[in-house]
This record gives structure tokens, C-alpha cells and sequence, in this order.
């Protein structure tokens, strides 16, 4: 058994409990959670004193693992378009360099207190490296096909992946509205009616994927030329992306919208129209460098939607720590507290993974993992805010 006292322990289910105790057994398992204020007596057990706050291990609901060699080689700022044409140039290496990557992306998030990864999957690469990885990981299996014409092989050849990955938590998963066809969407909401299968798709990161939908207009025109696709099936809608594709999502699954950068307020209550079970995931570090700006974050709030965070990949972030996006959010939007960032990053995460059960709070019986983080003014996170994996 070990114990640890901090400044605060935020139970995320729970009022933080300042002075609390965190009581874990050898398997990182908790055993009780305590203020000592309610005690009736002095609380005299060894305890190891730490200063800063204790919190549930995090949840990085959105990356992609199998991109971690890329790290500084997709220029920054240059808008998603570019950046996708980019990462296709770059994305083919050596698959040792691949998998050493990957690797260390996956030692990286363990460090940096994270728990649980939702990663996106277009490979296999990834297989071994999560069957031995401290961390728990669901794969998506990301379809990519606009051409109607290819829906049926693209979603065969992502049911075969998916199988690959079994019985490692996957499932299958449209890649974004402007690379999946009408024809492939339903295809997909058909496979997620009969059985377990979370949904996670990239979500209006740009104004150019609403400008496509609404007009046909932007610089999505030119990625299809370049990949000499033709479109001419598609007609615009008159709508933004996201009104344009959720009637083609299932009603049966946890739906995660990710990204979300040019969402706006119409969008938010458009989704209210509708019976579908949806969470939104901020990556604001990615925003930053594909795009240069931030989704609206505080339009979001209040709205009756579980909130979650990720990191998105090394091609477009230099780091995967959940407390670096944590510190983006908060300098932007300096209302959002501590406190509420935390149960982003752990609870709401594991909510939408469906592994709450286990980890997103400190509860006995619970094995969240541990984190202290440390270097804050006041409960404010800084420049200098670090986390430390206890447990």
C-alpha cells in the first residue's frame, strides 16, 4: 500500500478535497480517497507528502500513432489542405523507422501521465506495439473513399484491418465529411447498427470544408485535382459539413467530433435536432499548427455535450501530453478552470471509450492511474506547469 497527501486531490467525481490522501495498493489499484477534514481523528498512517495537485491519470481521445515519424517534417501553418498534401508526400518510410517511432510516441504518452489513447488506425504497424503497451488503446479503423463508386471495396478492405486489430478494442470509423462518400457513410452507419462500434471523425478543422459543402467553393477543389479525383457527383448542399453529414451517422454509437475549428453556435443546435450521441474532442495544439487558429471552445460549454481532449499526432504537435493542451486552452480562454479542464482530460474520455468503470476518477476499487501536476499559480496552469505519473 502507498499513500500520498497533496495541496489538492481532484476525484473528478468529486468537490477537490484540499490536504486529500490517495490510497493505491501494489497494482495501482485505489483503496480509499480521504479528507482528512472529515476524519475524526488525526490521520496517522505513513503518507508520502507531495505538493500540487493529484488527479486520475488522462485520456488523449484523439491520435494517430502511426504518424509519429513525422514529427517536424509537415510544415506548419499552411492550412489543412496543404498540410494534407504534405503528410501524403511524407507519410511512406522505412517501417523500422516507423515502428521506433511509434515506440517512443507511445513511451512519450505513458511519461506525460496518460492512460488511455482513442488512435486512429490506417495500418497495421501499430498492432504489436499496443498489445504490449502499458497504455489501453481503441483503434479506429479510418475509412478513406469520395468516389461512390469505391465504397464497398474501401469499407471491405477496413472490415478486414479491423480484424487484424481484434481483439485489441477497435472499431470502424469514417475519416472526415470532404474523404467519405455518401454511399460510404451508409455503409458504415449500417455495420455500427448491429453491434459495438465508436465513432470518431475530424470535424470542420477549416472554413474551407464548410465553404466545399455549402457552395463547392475552396481549396478543397484543388486537393481533389491534385489526387485526380473527379468529383462531379458531388453537389454542394447548401449546408455546413457537419448539418450536411450527421443524418448519414449512426444513432446506435458514442459519436466523437474532433477537432470542431470552425464550428459555430447554428452547428451546435443543428445537432440538437437530432438522436445522435455526441462528444466533442479539442486538439488545440493542432489547430495551432495547421491552421493557426482555435475553435470557438466556450460556445461548447453548457451545451449538454461531453467534452474530451486530445493530442492528434506528431505531424501536426511536438508533443502528446494532454496537460500541454490543457495550457493552450486555458491561456485562450482563461475562464475555463482547472478543475473543468482535468474532467476533460480524464473522466469525459474515459466516458466516451467506455472504460469509465475503470479509470477518469479517483474511486476506490478504480485503477485510474496517478498524476501530479505541479508549477501552478495558484490553481492556475503556467508556462512552468508540469505533470509527474505517480502511479
Amino acid at each position: 500500500m502507498k499513500s500520498f497527501k497533496a495541496d489538492y486531490v481532484y476525484p473528478v467525481c468529486a468537490d477537490p478535497i484540499k490536504n486529500g490522501i490517495v490510497t493505491v495498493d501494489d497494482f495501482g489499484k485505489i483503496t480509499a480517497v480521504i479528507d482528512p477534514n472529515l476524519l475524526p481523528e488525526t490521520y496517522n498512517a505513513p503518507v508520502e507528502q507531495v505538493s500540487g495537485i493529484i488527479c486520475p491519470g488522462f485520456i488523449n481521445t484523439h491520435c494517430h500513432l502511426e504518424l509519429s515519424h513525422l514529427k517536424e517534417k509537415v510544415k506548419q501553418r499552411t492550412g489543412l489542405v496543404n498540410f494534407i498534401i504534405d503528410l501524403q508526400k511524407s507519410r511512406g518510410a522505412d517501417s523500422i523507422l516507423v515502428l521506433d517511432a511509434a515506440a517512443r510516441a507511445d513511451s512519450e504518452m505513458f511519461e506525460n501521465g496518460i492512460v488511455a489513447v482513442g488512435d486512429i488506425s490506417n495500418t497495421n504497424s501499430t498492432i504489436d506495439i499496443k498489445k504490449n503497451s502499458k497504455l489501453y488503446y481503441h483503434s479506429f479503423i479510418e475509412t478513406f473513399g469520395f468516389l461512390p463508386g469505391r465504397a464497398t471495396e474501401v469499407f471491405d478492405n477496413a472490415l478486414s484491418l479491423l480484424n487484424e486489430f481484434k481483439p485489441l478494442p477497435c472499431s470502424i470509423t469514417p475519416h472526415a465529411p470532404y474523404s467519405v462518400s455518401k454511399e460510404l457513410f451508409k455503409l458504415i452507419q449500417k455495420y455500427s447498427d448491429t453491434g459495438h462500434n465508436l465513432i470518431s471523425i475530424h470535424n470542420q478543422e477549416c472554413e474551407d470544408e464548410n465553404k466545399f459543402y455549402r457552395y463547392k467553393l475552396g481549396n478543397f477543389n484543388d486537393l481533389y485535382a491534385h489526387f485526380g479525383m473527379d468529383i462531379s457527383h458531388f453537389k454542394p448542399q447548401a449546408r455546413n459539413s457537419l448539418q450536411s453529414i450527421l443524418p448519414l451517422l449512426t444513432t446506435k454509437q458514442e459519436i466523437l467530433l474532433v477537432h470542431n475549428t470552425c464550428t459555430n453556435l447554428k452547428d451546435i443546435y443543428f445537432i440538437k435536432r437530432f438522436d445522435r450521441k455526441i462528444h466533442f474532442c479539442f486538439c488545440p495544439n493542432a489547430n495551432l499548427y495547421i491552421e493557426g487558429i482555435l475553435p470557438k471552445i466556450e460556445l461548447f460549454i453548457g451545451q449538454g455535450y461531453n467534452i474530451t481532449l486530445g493530442t492528434d499526432s506528431l505531424a501536426s504537435n511536438k508533443k502528446l501530453c494532454i496537460l500541454s493542451e490543457m495550457r493552450t486552452i486555458q491561456a485562450k480562454f482563461p475562464s475555463i478552470s482547472t478543475q473543468q479542464l482535468i474532467a476533460w482530460g480524464t473522466l469525459n474520455g474515459a466516458k466516451y471509450l467506455g472504460i469509465d468503470d475503470e479509470k477518469g476518477t479517483l474511486e476506490p476499487g478504480k485503477t485510474p492511474g496517478l498524476n501530479l501536476i505541479t508549477g501552478l499559480d495558484g490553481l492556475r496552469i503556467t508556462p512552468e506547469t508540469k505533470v509527474k505519473k505517480l502511479i
